[in-house]
């Protein structure tokens, strides 16, 4: 399918999915992402969403109430104007035959039940990008928190939050990343570059002021340190087991 022009662009993702909490999961996991979910609960309900605009990408659960998503996914792949548009199925069958079955019906990937939230986002992204070339949104939503890339500029409900060009390199880079875990050497490497010394501890001291920043709009939790590793964005909503480790 052709791309679009990436400006201001939010990725657009069709849910059909007729079990309500695998469809909220769903829906809740790809928004903190920034994606931009609609839900159907049907293949009937699913064709009014099809259009005006194409959706990006759609998840389908092969067992539907009426047409089967995989019944579904076939007919898609019929149509001239949709046959490029990326599909993941999504089912309880997990045997390789069903597999198999379902990405000869014309899923381009295929993902079992129960699922990880964080392998369903990477699933989506990698499709993402062998479809259109490249995930760079201008604009990245988590929660009520909205970063725009392109202007350098954090706002809380169209409230800006303020935070140093240093702080905002770190911010861009990991939620345009999400769940990826870059070591202190990377960030060094990657919002510095290896033309200055920089010690590694000086990473530390910027993701606690990032961390101060976002702080005061109760959004610091999305900063998490990986013991041993790093550091890395996770835009999921904080839980207190997994409350994020200060440097």
């Amino acid at each position: 399918m052709a791309e679009e022009s990436n400006e201001q662009q939010i990725f657009r993702v069709l849910v059909v999915e007729d079990e309500e909490g695998i469809q909220q999961l769903l829906r809740l996991t790809l928004q903190k992402h920034g994606f931009a979910v609609s839900c159907a609960g049907s293949v009937e309900a699913a064709e009014d969403l099809l259009h005006d605009p194409v959706p990006h990408l759609i998840i389908l659960d092969w067992m539907l109430p009426g047409e089967s998503g995989i019944a579904w996914c076939r007919n898609l792949r019929r149509r001239h104007k949709l046959q490029g548009l990326p599909i993941i199925l999504l089912t309880a069958r997990g045997e390789e035959g069903d597999r198999v079955h379902g990405l000869e019906s014309g899923a381009d990937d295929y993902l079992a039940k129960p699922f990880s939230p964080r392998e369903l986002v990477a699933r989506v992204q990698a499709l993402l990008r062998r479809s259109y070339g490249g995930l760079s949104p201008n604009r990245v939503q988590i929660g009520e928190l909205s970063i725009d890339v392109t202007a350098h500029r954090v706002t809380l409900n169209g409230r800006h939050v303020p935070m140093g060009p240093t702080e905002f390199r770190i911010l861009r880079l990991f939620v345009t990343n999400p769940d990826r875990v870059y070591s202190r050497d990377a960030l060094l490497d990657l919002i510095w570059g290896r033309q200055t010394y920089i010690e590694e501890r000086t990473v530390d001291v910027h993701i606690r002021r990032l961390r101060r920043c976002l702080e005061k709009v109760h959004y610091a939790h999305i900063i998490e340190t990986v013991r041993g590793e790093g550091y890395r964005c996770n835009p999921l909503p904080q839980s207190p087991e997994l409350a994020s480790e200060a440097p």
